[in-house]
C-alpha cells in the first residue's frame, strides 16, 4: 500500500501556491494527457512530493488484462486489480486509510481502443478514477489523472 511521502516547508508553500508545470490544470481531474509529456509530469510531481502512479497500457486488450495492468503498475494487492469496484476503494478508501496524503499524479498510458475493451469500458475505467478525483477533493487533495488512447 502507498504511504505518503515525505513533505517539506517549501513543498507545501508551493503546493498551496499551484505553480509550475500544473498551474492552469484543476486540483481535482481526469483528463487527456494532451501536450503533457510523462517525464514531466514525474518531475512536477516528485517537485511537489505527489504520488506519481504510471501504468502503460499498451499490451492490454481486455478489461481484465487494463486492471492487471494497472494494479502491478500502481503496486496494489491483487484484490484491488480484479474488477473496478476494487480499483476504486483501493483509490480512495484504502489509500486513505494509509496515512496523510500530499498529492496524486496519475497517468494512464495507451489505454486500448479493441472489441473486448470499448468505448463503454473505457468510460468505466474513468469514471473509476474520476470518482476517485472526487473523493479525494472532498478531502482537499490534489488527485490528477491523464489519459491516453492507442
Amino acid at each position: 500500500m502507498l504511504s505518503a511521502p515525505p513533505q517539506r516547508d517549501e513543498e507545501i508553500q508551493e503546493t498551496v501556491a499551484g505553480g509550475g508545470l500544473l498551474r492552469a490544470v484543476p486540483g481535482n481531474v481526469v483528463q487527456s494527457i494532451r501536450a503533457f509529456r510523462v517525464t514531466e509530469l514525474q518531475s512536477e510531481a516528485i517537485r511537489l512530493a505527489y504520488h506519481f502512479l504510471y501504468a502503460n497500457c499498451s499490451q492490454a486488450l481486455t478489461r481484465q488484462q487494463i486492471l492487471a495492468t494497472i494494479a502491478e503498475a500502481f503496486h496494489l494487492p491483487k484484490p484491488y486489480g480484479k474488477n473496478f469496484d476494487a480499483l476504486r476503494t483501493c483509490l480512495t478508501e484504502q489509500m486513505y486509510k494509509a496515512g496523510k496524503q500530499t498529492g496524486f499524479l496519475i497517468v494512464l498510458e495507451q489505454l486500448p481502443n479493441t472489441q473486448k475493451f470499448d468505448r463503454e469500458a473505457r468510460e468505466n475505467l474513468l469514471d473509476v478514477f474520476r470518482d476517485a478525483a472526487d473523493f479525494w477533493a472532498e478531502k482537499k487533495i490534489p488527485f490528477r489523472v491523464f489519459f491516453s488512447f492507442q
